[in-house]
């Protein structure tokens, strides 16, 4: 039983490099297929790092920029990791625009608002909600550490900051989360 599915993982992989190398040589249907079995994650990935309605719009840019950049793809990880990885750096870079664009054009306060969700249909949609209400930088590290599962010394890297920062936002962002999920 476990050699089957070993055999289906590598089958698979197979069937990825296949459509990887094709899609280098500009078959748009290889590279349909890649999307098609990668969007789900990627989607996801944006929809907890930058919540509301930019989510399919940033979607779009992390597959153009794929496609763009696909012919740099080594193969030395899966290509699902580096796509994640593209997906990830996009996100951020997307983030620390909107925050400087808003620290421009609007009167941010220093002062977070955080609010229990009133009701929570399922716990999804409450954690969604609970994540969506963290400041940035704690946002960013719970999702990339608890839900992506980042190390610490790699979220410094990809962030420019101390591993120290990062263990310090986490914290924060738990005991926020505790507090806008406790009632």
């Amino acid at each position: 039983m476990e050699q089957v599915a070993v055999t289906a993982v590598a089958v698979a992989a197979q069937e990825v490099s296949r459509d990887v190398a094709l899609a280098v040589r500009g078959d748009a249907d290889a590279f349909e297929r890649l999307y098609r079995s990668h969007v789900a994650r990627v989607t996801s990935l944006a929809r907890w790092m930058l919540g509301g309605d930019e989510v399919d719009d940033a979607v779009q840019e992390i597959f153009i920029r794929v496609w763009e950049k696909l012919s740099t793809f080594s193969g030395q990880a899966a290509f699902g990791t580096w796509l994640h990885r593209v997906a990830v750096n996009h996100l951020l870079r997307r983030r620390q625009r909107r925050a400087v664009h808003r620290s421009r054009h609007t009167e941010a306060t220093h002062a977070e608002t955080l609010r229990a969700p009133a009701r929570r249909p399922d716990l999804r949609v409450a954690l969604e909600r609970a994540v969506g209400e963290l400041p940035n930088g704690a946002r960013e590290i719970f999702v990339l550490h608890d839900m992506e599962g980042y190390k610490h010394e790699e979220i410094a890297g990809m962030l420019g900051i101390d591993p120290g920062t990062s263990r310090s936002q986490l914290h924060r962002a738990r005991l926020q989360l505790r507090v806008l999920l406790g009632s």
